[in-house]
């Protein structure tokens, strides 16, 4: 029975490499159909639901939609999102609670969107960039929010 087991293991494998090799030799004879890119030529086309790393939108007058409201942050799995607050004082005299950093680590993101579901103001999303290769680690951390950038009017 042994035997018999061991043959029939050797056709498959037979089996499983010329089906392989078959499918080789047809993109060999046919060259109408490339399927190989040359990469850093030819960037892939990704899916528009590709998640690549956390981005937060800015406008053109460096304003943005984040509150600070930390529920970003206590979504994340795994602590990568990082929200230092302050506080601000408006016109009327009112504290007001604003974001000083966003500190988002890359190299522990898992891209789970979890953050982006949780975010009430849609303040950050999902970004296509998928090229996060870097000689220094900590180039992996970013800070989202640019300088002296400030919360757009109208949102709460």
């Amino acid at each position: 029975m042994f035997i018999v087991n061991y043959i029939k293991d050797i056709f498959n494998g037979v089996k499983s490499l010329l089906t392989g090799m078959r499918r080789t030799g047809y993109y060999f004879t046919h060259h109408k159909e490339i399927i190989t890119q040359q990469y850093p030529e030819e960037k892939p086309m990704l899916a528009e639901r590709f998640r690549g790393e956390v981005v937060m939108p800015h406008d053109e007058n460096n304003e943005h939609a984040c509150t600070g409201c930390t529920a970003c942050e206590l979504a994340c799995p795994n602590g990568t999102i990082k929200i230092v607050t302050k506080f601000d004082i408006n016109p009327e005299g009112k504290k007001k609670k604003a974001i000083d950093k966003f500190v988002y680590h890359l190299e522990l993101c898992t891209m789970c969107n979890l953050c982006i579901v949780a975010c009430p103001t849609d303040a950050i999303k999902m970004a296509n960039n998928f090229e996060h290769s870097v000689f220094d680690r900590s180039q992996l951390t970013k800070i989202l929010n640019k300088e002296g950038s400030k919360i757009r009017e109208g949102i709460e």
